[in-house]
């Protein structure tokens, strides 16, 4: 993968994945080597198999939805937050078929081909995930959520 900083605070950069890289994978060491500990992400490009999961809430697990022919990523969006010490990326992705009919979900796994674009976009907190009883995820904790000169997070409804 290849990747430029185009701004340095915030940092925003653009990365450019080569064929046969798992996004999910790839942006997880990725943050892990720039100290990410709360970003978004947004995409298009291909993927030439992939792992898409919908999420039953009455078993409380995925449904799995294998993409196993080229397809185009139609959309691509998500973010990274910390789950204990190590950052976890969520991404949900839209992708389109030869004859134009989609499918959706959560992005499990992929494999991209020829490329994916993501520009992904640090926040200035950090962001952590807690596990919810009531969902079975893990879910990001704004009461958890920290910046660095230890502010308070401002509710919207103050």
């Amino acid at each position: 993968m290849q990747h430029r900083l185009i701004e340095p605070d915030p940092q925003v950069f653009v990365l450019i994945f080569e064929p046969g890289d798992d996004p999910i994978a790839v942006l997880a060491e990725f943050a892990k080597e720039h100290a990410i500990t709360g970003a978004s992400l947004s995409g298009i490009g291909a993927f030439s198999q992939a792992m898409l999961g919908y999420f039953d809430v009455t078993r409380e697990s995925y449904i799995d939805i294998p993409i196993t022919e080229q397809v185009e990523v139609l959309s691509f969006s998500g973010d990274i937050a910390m789950n204990g010490d190590q950052p976890m990326v969520h991404i949900h992705t839209t992708v389109g078929f030869r004859d134009g009919s989609m499918k959706g979900g959560h992005l499990q796994f992929a494999r991209v081909r020829p490329t994916l674009e993501v520009v992904l976009t640090e926040t200035r907190a950090t962001l952590r995930r807690s596990f919810d009883p009531a969902s079975g995820l893990a879910l990001i904790d704004l009461d958890r959520t920290t910046f660095e000169d230890e502010t308070e997070i401002q509710d919207a409804s103050d």
